[in-house]
Formats: structure tokens, C-alpha cells, sequence
């Protein structure tokens, strides 16, 4: 089985080692996965890779999650629902045609990794970013009861839940005690970068999430834990998730929440 991940920078990626030694313990030695870094990503460029490769299968990061969404042909009721993917199937019909279907397994994988971490406190999320992690992310909290709002540098005058940075003074940031970082700031090699929020006004009632998983500890979550906050980074849910796609592969679909 030949799978990978496309994305534009994959040098902090964990998931060729993920799947590499999860091939080795499980002695599947007709199975690789590869990491695929595109520049810029459009139908043809795609086809290319699939149809050289052969690939059966690859996972999506950023920023291609939404853009990949015009050279698919299906999608899960869930990756409709938040219009983002990370997971895709290669349906062949024969060397040189197949088909696509897309799923999001983004949202299982957090909401897996994040929910022994919640309690009463935290019925309010502020989720940083508006990519196409944020939308999964936003998804999973909604299903369990969690009003989320969403922060970003610009201003989207049709989202009445969308904040700007600037927006975020004491009283903002004391209604969510739930702040989850979904951006790429403070990823490997960059790690001295974090969101520009107002740090000083978190307390131990708050617990900050980062999907960035590489360094462990990230300076959002560093911030966060000056202040007293329970912070957590995006290990497990990139663990839980890329499970979740490993089930997917191999047509045992099913998500278990």
C-alpha cells in the first residue's frame, strides 16, 4: 500500500515516522508512506503525484486542507460538513484512472485528545485561526455543547462569531476559558513565535490547547502556564487522528467518540 502526506512544509511531520515504524512493528512490508512537499498545489500537479506514485492513499496538512477541495470527487457527510479534509482514499479503476473521497478526521482526533482535559469551565472556546484546522475544531467542540468564537489579524465583516486580536482585552479573554491555537505559529523551526494575545489576563480556570505538537512544549503554551493554565499540545490528537485514517485505509471505517 502506498500512502504520504502532502503539505508545503513537512519537515516538522511526524507522520512518516508515525506510519514507518507502525508498518515495521506491525510487519507490513509491502506498505511506505512518504512525505510529499508541494509548493503550490493545483489539479494537475495532483494527478501527477497520485498517478506517479500510485498512491493508495495520503493525508492533507496545511495550508492545502480547503484548497484540495475542487480536485475531489466525494466527501464524508462530516468533511462536507466543515469543508475540510486531511485524509484521502485512491479508489483505482484500473493503472490510470481512479477517484477521490475526502473524510476530516481532524475533528475525532481532538475531540479524543481533548476531552479528558475539560471540565465545567470550560463551556466557551476561543479557537486562534480560521484555516482549515479551525474548522474542524470548531466542529468537534459543537458537538459537545461549546460555544466557540474565532480570532484572526483581519476582521471577516460576514462572521458574527469572529474576532480580531485586537478585540481581546480582559473581558474577552476571561470568557473563554477554553483558547486553542490552531495556527502554524511556533512551529519547528520558528518556535520562538506564538498568537499575540493577552497572556496576562489567563488564569488556572483556563486551559490552552495547541495543535502544534513539535517543539512538545510550545511559547503558547509556555505563556499559558506562567499564568497557571492546564496546557496541552497536539500530539495526541494528531496521533488519535492519523488512527482514525490508518482505519479508513484499510475499509474499517468508523468513528468512536
Amino acid at each position: 500500500m502506498n500512502l504520504g502526506l502532502i503539505g508545503k512544509s513537512l519537515t516538522h511531520s511526524f507522520s512518516p515516522a508515525y506510519f514507518t515504524n507502525k508498518f515495521v512493528s506491525e510487519s507490513l512490508t509491502n506498505h511506505q508512506y512518504k512525505a510529499y512537499e508541494i509548493e503550490q498545489l493545483d489539479e494537475i500537479i495532483l494527478h501527477e503525484l497520485i498517478l506517479n506514485e500510485q498512491l493508495d492513499g495520503f493525508n492533507v496538512t496545511i495550508p492545502y486542507k480547503e484548497s484540495i477541495l475542487p480536485f475531489l470527487n466525494e466527501l464524508s457527510d462530516d468533511a462536507s460538513a466543515i469543508a475540510a479534509v486531511n485524509t484521502v482514499v485512491v479508489n483505482w479503476a484500473n493503472t490510470t484512472n481512479y477517484t477521490l473521497k475526502a473524510y476530516n478526521t481532524d475533528w475525532t482526533g481532538f475531540l479524543k485528545s481533548i476531552r479528558p482535559f475539560l471540565t465545567t469551565h470550560h463551556q466557551k472556546a476561543l479557537i486562534l485561526g480560521t484555516g482549515g484546522a479551525s474548522k474542524a475544531i470548531g466542529y468537534a467542540l459543537r458537538t459537545l455543547g461549546i460555544d466557540c468564537f474565532y480570532a484572526s489579524r483581519s476582521r471577516d465583516t460576514k462572521k458574527a462569531n469572529q474576532l480580531i486580536y485586537h478585540d481581546l482585552n480582559k473581558i474577552a479573554i476571561e470568557q473563554f476559558k477554553l483558547i486553542i491555537n490552531t495556527t502554524p505559529l511556533g512551529t519547528m523551526p520558528a518556535i520562538e513565535s506564538y498568537p499575540s494575545i493577552p497572556y496576562q489576563f489567563i488564569g488556572k480556570d483556563h486551559l490552552l490547547c495547541d495543535l502544534v505538537y513539535n517543539p512538545s512544549e510550545t511559547q503558547f503554551m509556555k505563556q499559558g502556564k506562567l499564568n497557571g493554565a492546564a496546557v496541552i499540545n497536539g500530539l495526541g490528537m494528531l496521533q488519535f487522528q492519523a488512527d482514525e485514517a490508518w482505519q479508513i485505509w484499510n475499509n474499517k471505517k468508523g468513528h468512536s467518540v
